[in-house]
């Protein structure tokens, strides 16, 4: 086994995934409310320590050589975007980092809460409001947001619904202080598995005419989208090398032994 080329193999998966990575938030420079991504990596262990091997398999210049590399778990930049300004009064921005609106989404025919830092708000055909994806925003109990078609709303900075100068209900403001347990669900998305460990908050403050920007640094992601595929083709060109190593050594060295 050429154990350079398959070292070379981890590092052109690793930085594609990377790749990838910072070509998705670079996409979403201009997405209200998303949230960028960190493409880590971490060391793998050499075959004889991943496995446990006895010490009479391990082979000691290998072992020095490590395993190459691994994608290490996901992680996302909960980072305030800048708020920007509208002049809609339905739209908000959410001026705490760790806080969201609440939305209803499906999860295998259920119906399940889903969080997000999308302000953009409207109504809908049926009289509910709902996010530019079409997910119907929710109140402090958990239930879709219905006003009556014929007249507008507005939103208040206290999160209230207005309709003729009167509130109908309050829109869902939580607070999640440990931003690990949030996964991604794409459309600007968050689930959540343990609901406890959201915080329905009764006091909030919005601002009404301002949603949030996207916390993508586009240069940020651009230098590093350029130095990942740099990696990608740096490994690449090493198993162009080890191919042309064995080559040599099979039909060159090989024939001149013979």
């Amino acid at each position: 086994m050429n154990y350079g080329l398959y070292l070379s193999a981890s590092g052109v998966l690793t930085n594609m995934y990377r790749q990838d990575v910072f070509a998705n938030n670079l996409a979403n420079a201009d997405t209200a409310g998303f949230k960028p991504d960190f493409a880590d990596l971490m060391q793998r262990a050499p075959e004889a320590t991943e496995k446990n091997l006895s010490f009479d398999v391990s082979q000691q210049l290998l072992d020095r050589l490590g395993g190459g590399v691994l994608a290490a778990a996901g992680r996302t930049s909960f980072k305030q975007g800048a708020l920007k300004h509208t002049g809609i009064n339905t739209d908000i921005g959410l001026s705490q980092p760790k806080q969201f609106l609440a939305v209803e989404d499906q999860e295998n025919g259920a119906d399940v809460v889903r969080l997000t830092r999308d302000g953009r708000i409207s109504m809908n055909s049926e009289g509910y409001l709902v996010l530019p994806n079409g997910k119907r925003v929710l109140d402090q109990s958990d239930k879709p947001i219905l006003v009556e078609r014929a007249r507008p709303f507005f939103i208040s900075p206290a999160g209230e619904v207005m309709q003729d100068g009167q509130a109908i209900t309050k829109l869902q403001v939580a607070k999640v202080e440990n931003t690990d347990v949030l996964v991604k669900r794409g459309s600007g998305l968050f689930a959540i598995d343990d609901l406890n460990q959201r915080e329905v908050l009764e006091n909030v403050l919005v601002k009404p005419g301002f949603i949030e920007n996207s916390a993508v640094d586009p240069i940020t992601s651009l230098m590093n989208m350029i130095n990942a595929t740099k990696a990608a083709t740096g490994n690449a060109k090493m198993i162009q090398y080890h191919d042309t190593f064995m080559d040599r050594a099979v039909n060159t060295l090989g024939r001149v032994t013979a």
